[in-house]
């Protein structure tokens, strides 16, 4: 089961290159504004060192 407070990698991707923004748990992942681009890493994963990122809609679906 994963923890609805997980801690993520938010970052902005292009087709160049992904940008770290920062860390934050899920719960602020999910308040952020809806942006092209941004993504965050796997909740499953450790954040800031895995290239598993999702984007937010697919975060929503992972922590409920």
């Amino acid at each position: 089961m994963r923890k609805k407070k997980a801690i993520v990698e938010a970052a902005l991707e292009s087709e160049y290159e992904r940008q770290p923004l920062g860390i934050m748990n899920t719960e602020q992942a999910l308040e952020l504004a809806d942006a092209d681009g941004l993504v965050f890493s796997h909740p499953d994963k450790e954040a800031g060192a895995t290239d598993h990122f999702v984007d937010q809609e697919q975060l929503r679906r992972l922590v409920q």
